[in-house]
């Protein structure tokens, strides 16, 4: 009961994609055709849910109401090849990410994954990142089981597809608070990503470029809107991830 037995990662913005971009300049340009501005804020502020969702959300937050369905469903349609498109030139592995996972793989950890992309858009990512040398044990899409984030199915179906129970000796880690809440309804334990992710959503070079202060304030802002969503603990990158501290948790009896 004291060893970590799996990890779940995210995908865009936590193994690929730095930034989390490609669904953020989507969205913005899929709304932009219909004449409604979306600004990068708005776009990532449910980022990491099914994109129906999401889209959904976007349309209830400009027009203040339930929108209606059968817009919801156009738009959808319409993102579908738009992001299949737009996945090509976003979907960089992130540096140290294949080593990290080897790391993990070499104390007999499992390695999973959950998305909010559809089963096409993720087929896509498995296919590039493999070729980059990042290959999860096991890759799960909401079209995969009944919901996506923030419920908990990817997470149980990655466990029985893995092999691994308990989930409190599993691990969740992702850059969106969706995937905290993801991790956390399905029991285990979590791990907020800032500086790749969604919550900067800046290339590695736009990052690098801005002053060091505003690099920590930006930082402690996210680590700040991590711990109020109730992350466990929140790392700056995968390469960061340590399961040790996790493990002695674990061997004293804490449960996530």
């Amino acid at each position: 009961m004291g060893r970590v037995t799996a990890v779940i990662f995210d995908w865009a913005g936590t193994t690929v994609d730095h930034g989390s971009l490609a669904p953020v300049r989507t969205l913005q340009k899929l709304f932009a055709r219909r004449g409604i501005e979306v600004t990068e804020e708005e776009a990532r502020r449910d980022m990491g849910v099914y994109k129906k969702d999401h889209i959904r959300a976007l349309l209830r937050a400009k027009f203040g109401g339930p929108p209606r369905e059968a817009e919801v469903e156009d738009l959808f349609a319409e993102f579908i090849p738009m992001q299949m498109d737009c996945l090509a030139a976003y979907s960089a592995v992130i540096p140290a990410v294949p080593e990290t996972v080897e790391r993990l793989r070499a104390r007999g950890i499992k390695i999973g994954s959950t998305t909010g992309y559809l089963r096409p858009m993720l087929d896509l990512l498995l296919a590039t990142a493999a070729g980059q040398g990042y290959q999860p044990d096991c890759a799960l899409c909401p079209d995969d089981t009944i919901a996506g984030r923030p419920w908990p199915w990817m997470c149980y179906l990655n466990a029985i597809r893995l092999g691994t129970y308990p989930m409190c000796t599993m691990v969740k880690i992702g850059d969106t608070v969706s995937d905290i809440q993801e991790g956390l309804n399905a029991g285990m334990w979590t791990i907020g990503i800032a500086r790749t992710g969604n919550m900067i959503g800046l290339t590695a070079e736009e990052f690098a470029a801005l002053p060091t202060e505003e690099q920590t304030a930006r930082l402690e802002a996210v680590r700040h809107q991590f711990g109020e969503a109730g992350a466990h603990y929140v790392i700056d990158s995968v390469d960061q991830f340590d399961p040790d501290p996790i493990e002695h948790r674990l061997a004293q009896g804490e449960r996530p």
